[in-house]
């Protein structure tokens, strides 16, 4: 059995790790309520452009936006990775890495290339690991993402697929299901297709001012772009609240530990104490 003087050095540890965690949690719960408004806010402006993408893909126009239109024959695909920056955040990562892992071996297996963006360091770290093929990367986007740090990533993307490097885009993300639940997805981006959008209801279209060619333009890649971000704050919301279960599970199992390592001390301290008092009391039965 370890010295009593050990164990009360593995107590005054775990409590130190103990006091790390929960201030981790209070500060994780903290931040998700903010991810989580920060994603609720986004939504109206989200649901907006879904509607007009939705009647452009259902409407009859002269101008058909290269975004719109499904190729015959997928060759090469791009993939934008959403993880998180930092770590601490149980399964988050890897569930969503795996996920991208097994699809991405699967488009390999038929023979086709891949083109990777990574969103977050994690994913960065990962795609570099494994030797992918990495046309661009952002990082350090902090606890609030803002569009103008995403947007160059984003084009690249947007720019391959456009001279036909790329024939599907594809993102994976974890989406927010609520505190307890996030969900590892992949989703198609590109092309845009009505059902992927929307339904809308009847064929009509919009009077564009001052040709339908540059608005349309303009449109298709704000819908892109909006669905990258929307991505991120779902991934965000989705890491805070993986880290606050995680930092609250390290909690506890830290609190049973100083219970257990406590009953330790006690039996030691008391087989300590036992062991002196036989000492005494056989060196007084000597003496007399």
């Amino acid at each position: 059995m370890a010295g009593s003087k050990e164990i009360r050095t593995k107590i005054k540890s775990v409590e130190n790790t103990r006091k790390i965690t929960k201030a981790m949690e209070m500060v994780a719960a903290s931040k998700m309520r903010k991810a989580q408004e920060r994603m609720r806010a986004s939504r109206p402006y989200a649901e907006k452009i879904r509607s007009v993408a939705a009647h452009l893909s259902h409407a009859q126009a002269e101008y058909k936006h290269p975004f719109l239109i499904k190729r015959e024959v997928v060759k090469n695909i791009g993939l934008i990775v959403i993880s998180s920056d930092k770590g601490l955040c149980g399964g988050l990562n890897t569930n969503m890495l795996r996920l991208s892992f097994n699809q991405m071996k699967a488009w390999e297996s038929e023979g086709k290339g891949l083109q990777i963006s990574a969103i977050g360091n994690k994913g960065f770290g990962f795609m570099t690991r494994l030797g992918a093929n990495l046309k661009s990367h952002v990082t350090g986007l902090g606890d609030t993402p803002h569009m103008e740090n995403l947007i160059g990533a984003i084009k690249v993307m947007l720019d391959a697929y456009t001279k036909g490097e790329i024939d599907q885009l594809h993102i994976c993300y974890t989406r927010f299901i609520n505190t307890m639940k996030q969900e590892p997805v992949m989703e198609l981006l590109l092309p845009l297709s009505g059902e992927k959008i929307g339904s809308a209801e009847g064929h009509w279209d919009y009077i564009y001012e001052p040709e339908a060619k540059s608005v349309i333009d303009d449109l298709m890649v704000r819908y892109v772009e909006s669905l990258v971000y929307n991505a991120v704050a779902e991934n965000m919301a989705s890491e805070q609240s993986a880290r606050m279960v995680a930092m609250k599970s390290a909690s506890d199992n830290a609190k049973t530990v100083i219970g257990e390592l406590k009953l330790v001390y006690n039996k030691a301290r008391q087989a300590a104490i036992t062991k002196e008092i036989s000492e005494i009391v056989g060196g007084a039965a000597a003496v007399a």
